[in-house]
């Protein structure tokens, strides 16, 4: 299992936060996802063998957000 941490510019509400979730956990191979506002972060378990942090990149920079920063790391 691997966990993307994407620093994420242009969220001002809310809802915006839902819409973000939602569309990354529809992507095949996430576990879970929460964004977390006051951080400007989306945090996602996903399935390195399915998925990968620069396609829930794309998922997120579609949705009209700025992702300006990502980590990736390995879960034990």
């Amino acid at each position: 299992m691997t966990m993307a941490i994407l620093k994420l510019d242009g969220l001002t509400c809310p809802s915006c936060m839902q819409k973000i979730e939602h569309a990354v956990a529809g992507v095949d191979g996430v576990q879970a996802v929460k964004v977390l506002f006051n951080a400007a972060k989306l945090k996602a378990k996903f399935d390195p063998h399915v998925t990968s942090a620069d396609a829930l990149s794309t998922v997120v920079s579609k949705l009209g957000y700025t992702v300006v920063g990502s980590k990736v790391k390995e879960l034990a």
